[in-house]
Order: C-alpha cells, then structure tokens, then sequence
C-alpha cells in the first residue's frame, strides 16, 4: 500500500467506524422493532439534530462556556499544584494523599452543596468542570517532573545548576508531554462535569435540556443531546492534539503525530 493510500485510511477509519456504528443502530432498530422511546433510530436522531439545531446550538453555547472556564482554571491550579507537588517531596507527601482522597469523592455528589453555596445557573457548573478535570492535571504535571534521573540532577548541580534552572529548563521540558497527555483527558471531564451539574440542578446548558426531553419522553432530543456532547468533546479533543502536536512535537517519534 502506498504512503498516500495508507494516510487516507488512516483519515477515514475513523469516520468508516462511525458510519458501521450508525448503520448496526439502525438495522437494530428495524429488525427488533424496538419503540422509539426505548431506543430511536439514528436517522430519527439526526432529522430532531437538524430541526432544532438552533435551540441546541444555544444550550450547547451554555455548557461549552462554563466548561471551558472550568477547563482552564483547571490548568492554572493544576500547573501550580503539579510543579510544586513534583518539585518537593515535603508538598508531595503532604498534599498527594488529600487530592486522591478528594479525587474519590463522587463530583454529583458536589454539586447539591455548591448549589447551597454558589446558587442555581452557570457556577456550579463552572465549579464542576474545574473539580472533576483539575486532578489528572496535577498529577501528570508531578509525574513529568518525577521522571528526572537522579543522575542528571547530580550532573547539573555539579555544572553549577541551580534548583529553579533544573525545573525550569529540565523539569518543565519533560513535563510538557505528560501535560498535554492530560490536558486531553481533562477537557472531556470537563463537559462531564458541566453535564452533571446541569443535569442535578441547573437551568440552562445541553444537560438540563436533555433532562427537560427526558422527562417529556422524547428519546430524540436526549439522543440529540448526546451526540452534541459528543461533537463538542471531539472537537475540543482535537484542538488539545493540535496543539500538543505543535508544543511537544519533539518528545514523539514516527507516524502518529508527523
């Protein structure tokens, strides 16, 4: 197979494996008769998708804001937290233990407190998104500095190196891809979170929406709403890639991000 043959593979595989997907629904659909509030054909869920776009589009809008501000508070306190967690032992030992404990913390169970505290609307969503994405962060920064050989500290103290120049031009370095590996886990969880504090207790966002559709017994629009999240989470995925593979492009090496 030819360089060119196999790139434009390797580009359609993913849409072949969605089409399979959507094609097995539907012949599944058909064959067992099953009812539409149980579960809708696709081509029903993307006639509703394309007729209520624009009311979709502004729910969507609601949960992608507050996710994304969620997503970048994360990175701010998730940076400062991994380097000072990956840079001291003493900030290790003391906080690591507290942030799995918080971590184990089911984030729904979050969200009737901040409802307490902050209120109805936006956020505790924000709050949600910044909860549930904010750990993977910390903990792949603390990783990537983690991986600094004692060996190699011990060759650039001996070459004058201070403690900020190894984290600085060593440490952060090698960080970067561990950085961006979560950044693309984070952003996911995000839309998680925004979702379940819509779906608990907001009153606007594509989760409130699909809860509203639920309650009507309109399986569609909850399908709908899926595949909005969906969308949206890929999308954002992507740009994490994108900008991954122009940040760290030298820590790769062959065909996945050339």
């Amino acid at each position: 197979m030819s360089e060119w043959r196999r790139n434009a593979l390797r580009i359609a595989m993913p849409w072949l494996a969605i089409a399979v997907l959507l094609l097995l629904w539907e012949a599944a659909c058909i064959v067992f008769d099953l009812p539409e509030i149980l579960l809708p054909r696709p081509s029903k869920v993307f006639a509703v998708f394309f007729a209520r776009f624009d009311i979709l589009l502004l729910f969507c809008w609601q949960t992608l804001w507050t996710s994304l501000i969620g997503f970048l508070i994360a990175i701010a306190g998730g940076l400062l937290l991994g380097l000072a967690i990956g840079a001291s032992p003493f900030v290790y030992s003391g906080l690591y233990p507290l942030l799995i404990a918080f971590n184990a913390v089911p984030k729904v169970a979050l969200v009737p407190i901040l409802m307490i505290w902050v209120g109805v609307g936006a956020l505790p969503a924000v709050v949600t998104a910044f909860v549930i994405s904010f750990f993977p962060i910390v903990v792949n920064v603390a990783t990537g500095l983690a991986t600094i050989e004692p060996e190699m500290r011990d060759v650039l103290r001996s070459l004058g190196a201070s403690r900020t120049e190894i984290l600085t031009k060593v440490g952060i370095p090698r960080a970067m891809p561990y950085l961006f590996a979560s950044l693309k886990v984070a952003i996911t969880l995000a839309f998680i979170g925004s979702v379940i504090s819509e779906t608990v207790g907001g009153n606007r966002g594509i989760g409130f929406l699909m809860l509203s559709a639920g309650a009507r017994n309109d399986a569609p629009t909850t399908f709908a709403g899926l595949f909005a999240i969906a969308i949206m989470g890929v999308l954002m995925y992507a740009l994490c890639a994108l900008v991954e593979k122009r940040m760290t492009r030298w820590a790769f090496r062959g065909e996945i991000v050339s």
